[in-house]
């Protein structure tokens, strides 16, 4: 099953603010291997095919550095369309000598952990087999373990290098909360999503359609902590995507039965979860 399409919700875009955009608009296309699909004077929307954006990146009037205890972006997530190039990834990355975050098997995926300039975590990822991935009592098995590099690695096939694949989606988005109760009725009966990972009282794992997880929710840096300030580098909003437009009216009502906020911003459709991140739902064209 391909779980960034509809009837899944998911999501489709993450929309970030940076310091400097010209040096950001170097990290994501010659680090990452996005185009720049549009630019302004202070924004950049970026795309792996040509024409889907995938990442909004502004630079606000006045930008203050990132907080790392403030709620917002954990990390965002590429998910590559296959194994192989993962593993030409990898090599890109360690022959451009940017520093990585770490390496890790998840079980159902492996990944690769950096960050950009301003510090905002970023995934690049590749999924294993849905049917290889073990669930109990309706829990997917997952766990971070040391990524085997060189099994990886033996993988690629040595053709250059070409940038992210057009077949590369936003696999997940990693979010940083100030606590777990409000949240998990907030994603669970306010916009019908399901859990299938805990980890403790520290995080949650959340997807629609057996996804292993569509959302990741942490307190480990910003348990008690507060949404970060308009103009501070980090998380602006992301778009989940709804396959129809009577399921965005169901999670409309689902919303306002527990009182969240849902709003309306230049004709778009906004909601903000309990610890302040902004989530902008979009119906699949």
């Amino acid at each position: 099953m391909n779980f960034h399409q509809a009837p899944t919700i998911y999501v489709g875009q993450v929309h970030l603010k940076a310091q400097n955009l010209d040096r950001t608009i170097a990290f994501y296309t010659q680090i990452i291997g996005f185009k720049v699909l549009e630019q302004t004077a202070n924004t950049a929307v970026f795309t792996a095919d040509g024409k889907t954006p995938l990442l909004t990146v502004e630079q606000p009037e006045h930008v203050k550095p990132l907080n790392h205890r403030d709620t917002g972006l954990y990390h965002f997530a590429l998910l590559l369309p296959s194994r192989p190039l993962l593993a030409k990834a990898l090599i890109h990355l360690a022959n451009s000598q940017y520093p990585l975050q770490g390496a890790s098997d998840h079980y159902v995926s492996e990944a690769i952990y950096l960050a950009d300039p301003d510090g905002n975590g970023i995934e690049i990822y590749a999924d294993r087999p849905a049917d290889t991935w073990k669930w109990n009592n309706g829990e997917v098995d997952m766990a971070t373990v040391a990524l085997n590099v060189q099994d990886l690695l033996a993988e690629d096939d040595g053709t250059p290098w070409q940038g992210l694949p057009a077949g590369t989606v936003l696999g997940h988005i990693h979010l940083q909360v100030s606590e777990l109760e409000k949240i998990e009725e907030y994603y669970v009966k306010g916009l019908g999503l399901d859990v299938v990972t805990r980890y403790g009282r520290q995080a949650l794992f959340i997807s629609d359609n057996g996804y292993h997880h569509h959302i990741g929710l942490n307190t480990w840096n910003s348990l008690g902590g507060s949404a970060p300030a308009e103009n501070s580098v980090g998380l602006s909003w992301y778009t989940l995507v709804l396959p129809s437009e009577e399921v965005k009216n169901q999670m409309i009502n689902q919303l306002k039965a527990i009182n969240a906020s849902i709003y309306e911003e230049e004709g778009k459709l906004f909601t903000n979860d309990p610890s302040g991140n902004k989530i902008w739902l979009v119906v699949n064209s």
